[in-house]
């Protein structure tokens, strides 16, 4: 076997109970990644400093608007007008951009209608540098080198200023980009080397409150407060459109360092972020503890591979999956809540920004490998935004309920993670009756699809009555398996029937999911590849596949045979010349589109008809064409982590297809070793001796010693320690795991009580 060596120590190290530690002289894992990926192309990442989950992400804005600069940030663009303390990874939608603090000097003088003809200078990327906790950028007209680090709650700014008697900074509360605009601001001057705060915003979280206090090493001569553009000389100003002009006089390659803390409920708890986290000026004391915090994130998973590509992409997303969702709750505990109140998270750590349409999928089974401590803060967060609204949160940010995307996607997140023993100590009555709550509420459709047993069509924009039918049908199922698992057998029975109402669209015909009017009939002149308001950015190619709680009937539906030339059709059917394509298609393989979330598990479906092997040489073509370390890096918007969670999970060679199950499909890996920490001083290891570009098939794969004879593994499987061994190969094995008459994983209550212990962790910590 190849490198027994390292094989017999990880083993020796998994079956004693002992980790396996970095070595001196290793590689630091921070090196590996690149926070600049996505931030061209339809990425819409940002690649400036934050720690892992953060509540602050302090990186540079160009100050212009426009879809490539939704966060705030464009790789081919060449000026910088600032630097905002508030950002959102790789998202559709442009908010935030919060405290905008500008390094000026006598140089400042260009502006740009773009830019609300603010001041701004050209960079360099030959003069700008960026890793986790940390980015640096040189502002070449003004001669300052900008650096920025930061703690949880705080941005930590260090400004190498040249000689200038009219060195300084402005903080600009007016600055708006895309669909954010302030609805009130206000700046008040504490004394010379403090300025506090509040910005209040709308856009596309309608009610955003940010304070913040801003501390500098350096005490200012001249203090200037604007409200409009015009100057006001009082020692505090309110308004929509306010800023604060700092100035003094520096020498050449003098440094000064700003602290800014926010808080989204009072002025009180930024200045306890700054306090409790940030208290000292030591801006490099401050950048090693962030990148030591990344450090220890991305450790616990290490890899072994002779492709730099592939590690320095794996790295990167591994570090781009922990971005979001990110820390609310202030210093002092405190948060605005979704009621527009003011709340305090006792005993845990409130979080936000949820894009669950797109995180349920993957990311968040992610998290209870990865970080099952945070999991149980993450779930607390979800349901105070139930008792404060009635309604668990669909994408909620910023204390807000956006209702953007479909579905009732944290139903799936705390069934899996009840499943896998992460909330010992919930009380599980409130737990259901919330994930109750939006599945008997009667916006989006609801109402409809459960009178009729689907959402009927309509011609209203973004109506997506059938994306809706479908995800409605899988949260259903998810909300039955527990109740099953509570002795809730009328709730069991109703949410199961509830989840065959994808049923109700699919058309023997076509033999598609089609959309459907509310007399019961389907809709006319139905063309399967046109992009319409009845499916969620997709066409009925993407949404046919989404019945992951019932993949064998849907396949017994359309016959074997048929499912699998569907399948190779998913792949090869190329958009005509003529097709308008929306700005979410992209990274497309025929009608596969990995750039969108629907897409995500479609490969893995081969192994539904005994084509393993076909999976194998999908999955590996998306792994090795979709991704790269570099700013072109993600082939459509990463999506607050999901698409970066796709390929962790696939370079691993597993993927939650059912993510509320806890089983993990069996794909095609990409490391000749990968060792997991999951706790408990224990280790799961996968392992592919003598993996190349060309060895993407599995001939044989075995767990601790036993070969698999079904094609997947189990949460346990991956939290008690083990070995998971690929044997693989330049060609197809097309004998393996050809029995699939019947896949019963997918019919399994995912674990019994007495096996939710097994990945328990420790109790929910502040």
């Amino acid at each position: 076997m190849h490198n027994h060596k390292i094989f017999i120590f990880i083993l020796i190290a998994i079956l004693t109970g002992c980790s396996v530690t970095e070595h001196p002289g290793e590689e630091r894992l921070t090196s590996l990644v690149n926070p600049f990926m996505g931030t061209e192309g339809p990425g819409n990442t940002y690649p400036g400093a934050t720690v892992p989950f953060g509540m602050v992400q302090l990186s540079p804005d160009i100050g212009y608007s426009g879809w490539d600069r939704i966060a705030g940030y464009y790789w081919p663009d060449s000026i910088i007008t600032g630097f905002s303390h508030l950002h959102l990874s790789g998202t559709g939608a442009g908010d935030l951009y919060d405290i905008l603090l500008a390094p000026v000097n006598s140089k400042a003088t260009k502006t740009t209608p773009e830019n609300g003809n603010r001041p701004y200078s050209l960079f360099s990327h030959d003069n700008e540098h960026a890793e986790p906790g940390y980015y640096q950028v040189f502002l070449q007209d003004y001669g300052i080198n900008a650096e920025l680090t930061a703690t949880q709650r705080t941005g930590i700014h260090r400004y190498t200023f040249p000689e200038d008697d009219n060195s300084g900074f402005i903080i600009d509360l007016g600055y708006a980009l895309n669909w954010d605009r302030p609805v009130e601001t206000f700046i008040r001057i504490e004394n010379e080397r403090t300025i506090s705060g509040y910005r209040y915003s709308s856009g596309w979280a309608a009610d955003q409150r940010v304070y913040f206090v801003a501390e500098f090493s350096k005490p200012a001569k001249h203090i200037k407060l604007f409200l409009n553009n015009e100057l006001v000389d009082t020692n505090d100003v309110k308004g929509v459109n306010t800023k604060v002009d700092l100035r003094f006089a520096t020498t050449s390659g003098e440094q000064v360092v700003v602290k800014v803390g926010i808080s989204s409920a009072n002025i009180e708890g930024a200045a306890a972020a700054i306090r409790k986290e940030a208290a000292g000026w030591d801006f490099d004391a401050i950048r090693k503890d962030a990148s030591d915090a990344w450090e220890n994130e991305l450790s616990k998973i290490r890899v072994k591979s002779d492709n730099e590509v592939w590690k320095r992409t794996f790295y990167t997303t591994l570090y781009q999956s922990m971005l979001a969702p990110t820390l609310y709750s202030d210093a002092n505990g405190n948060y605005k809540g979704a009621d527009g109140n003011y709340h305090s998270a006792d005993g845990y750590d409130k979080y936000d920004t949820f894009s669950l349409w797109d995180t349920f999928r993957a990311a968040h089974p992610l998290y209870t490998i990865m970080d099952p401590h945070r999991v149980p803060h993450m779930v607390k967060s979800m349901m105070s935004h139930y008792r404060e609204t009635g309604l668990l949160p669909v994408w909620s940010m910023q204390g807000n309920e956006t209702d953007m995307m479909i579905g009732y996607h944290a139903v799936p997140v705390i069934v899996d993670a009840w499943f896998k023993g992460l909330l010992e100590g919930f009380d599980t009555e409130e737990l259901f009756a919330a994930l109750k709550s939006n599945a008997m509420s009667d916006g989006h459709g609801i109402k409809e699809y459960r009178e009729l047993g689907y959402v009927p069509l309509s011609f209203d924009h973004e109506n997506w009555s059938v994306s809706k039918t479908v995800e409605y049908a899988y949260n259903d199922w998810c909300i039955a398996i527990m109740a099953k698992e509570l002795g809730k057998t009328d709730d069991f029975n109703y949410f199961m029937k509830r989840a065959e109402n994808w049923k109700n669209h699919f058309d023997d015909e076509t033999g598609f999911l089609r959309p459907k009017y509310a007399n019961g009939s389907f809709l006319e002149d139905f063309v399967a590849r046109d992009y319409t308001d009845h499916y969620c950015e997709s066409n009925a190619w993407h949404y046919f596949w989404f019945v992951p709680q019932h993949i064998e009937a849907l396949r017994d539906k359309l016959g074997r045979d048929r499912f699998s030339a569907r399948l190779d059709s998913m792949f090869s059917y190329d958009p005509y010349p003529e097709d308008d394509l929306p700005i979410f298609s992209t990274g497309m393989i025929g009608q596969y589109v990995h750039g969108n979330e629907p897409s995500h598990h479609v490969a893995y479906l081969y192994l539904h008809t005994g084509e393993a092997w076909k999976a194998q040489e999908k999955i590996r073509e998306i792994l090795t064409t979709m991704y790269a370390p570099e700013p072109y890096g993600h082939c459509g918007n990463e999506d607050c982590g999901q698409m970066s969670a796709w390929y962790v999970f696939s370079s691993l060679g597993i993927y939650p297809v059912n993510p509320a199950t806890g089983v993990y499909l069996i794909g095609s890996p990409l490391w000749e070793e990968a060792v997991i920490s999951v706790g408990d001083n224990k280790q799961f290891a996968v392992m592919a001796p003598g993996i190349t570009k060309e060895k993407k098939y599995v001939r044989k794969v075995t767990l601790n010693g036993r070969a698999l004879t079904n094609p997947w593994i189990t949460h346990p499987d991956i939290m008690n320690g083990g070995i998971l061994e690929f044997e693989m190969s330049e060609t197809p094995d097309k004998s393996l795991w050809t029995d699939v008459t019947k896949v019963p994983y997918m019919q399994l209550i995912p674990f019994s009580a007495k096996n939710r212990q097994v990945a328990c962790c420790s109790a929910p910590h502040r």
